[in-house]
């Protein structure tokens, strides 16, 4: 069986609900603009921040413009706050519409938490109850999210250091019965499944096999630190990617196929070269997945 006929039958699995794999991409960050602008750099996409930019103009945007003229992007954000009981911001909706009408994402992004209570934004990704009353809460505003967005949202796992007495479903069957009841796609974020699990004991493995296939849009690599304190695995996002998340990569390229997937890095932030050494690092355990499928 050849390469090509083997990821045509990879992709027919994955299903008809996402959209084909744009390869491999990085997020974009202020400290990298230059580098983009020089000259063409080897991703075949970007990642921006929505947040970032929803103003109507400045620098902000006039680099974004300049950019994304050269480079797919996506966008990803990080304040819907899809499960707070009164849901996304109407305004902060028009704004994610406005831009995502003016830049054509590849797709649009954000976190399955909440960010906020009695209209006060917190600026972190809270994680929910497992619930079936959660489940309702967040499946509203997801619906309600589409709608206004007219196109399937991608809802990334976020990383916990605390659970919820309340919940009598695991997160991995939350997470599939989200993506299911509400008809959107999944941003599988490799770190933050491996953070979760140390922290709170399961079987990463067993996670991304309750995953279903069709409906990963994108996968997202990062690093961790531990606290020393309470020896929690924390998603700083400021460490190259380490070995057992390469691991659990491996694993998932296995299951899930040709997937879009890249590096997240927000602190700490090296030299693009080494974020593209990285990169080099995913396309080749992607291949090597591959490989072992037509074998």
């Amino acid at each position: 069986m050849s390469i090509a006929s083997s990821m045509g039958k990879v992709a027919a699995a994955r299903g008809r609900v996402g959209q084909a794999s744009p390869g491999f991409g990085l997020g974009l960050r202020t400290a990298h603009y230059a580098d983009f602008l020089a000259e063409p750099q080897p991703v075949d996409w970007l990642e921006v921040i929505s947040d970032n930019h929803l103003v109507p103009g400045g620098k902000p945007m006039r680099m974004l413009d300049e950019i994304r003229a050269r480079y797919p992007m996506a966008m990803h954000g990080v304040a819907l706050s899809l499960g707070s009981v009164a849901g996304p911001d109407e305004n902060y909706l028009r704004q994610l519409r406005a831009l995502a009408d003016r830049i054509s994402p590849l797709w649009v992004s954000d976190h399955l938490c909440w960010c906020g209570v009695h209209g006060r934004q917190l600026h972190d990704l809270l994680p929910l109850p497992y619930t079936e009353e959660a489940l309702g809460v967040v499946v509203r505003n997801i619906s309600r999210t589409q709608d206004v967005l007219g196109r399937r949202l991608v809802l990334e796992n976020v990383s916990s250091y605390v659970a919820f007495a309340q919940s009598h479903l695991s997160e991995w069957d939350f997470v599939r019965e989200v993506a299911e009841r509400a008809d959107c796609l999944l941003l599988l974020d490799v770190n933050n499944v491996y953070v979760s699990s140390v922290n709170h004991g399961f079987d990463p493995v067993a996670y991304l096999d309750a995953m279903p296939v069709g409906r990963v849009q994108q996968i997202h690599l990062a690093g961790h630190t531990r606290n020393d304190a309470s020896g929690l695995l924390i998603d700083t996002h400021d460490q190259p990617v380490p070995d057992p998340v390469w691991a659990l990569y491996r694993h998932a390229c296995e299951r899930f196929g040709p997937v879009a997937t890249m590096i997240e890095r927000d602190d700490h932030i090296p030299p693009l070269p080494e974020l593209l050494a990285e990169l080099d690092q995913a396309r080749a355990l992607s291949a090597l997945a591959l490989m072992c499928e037509v074998a």
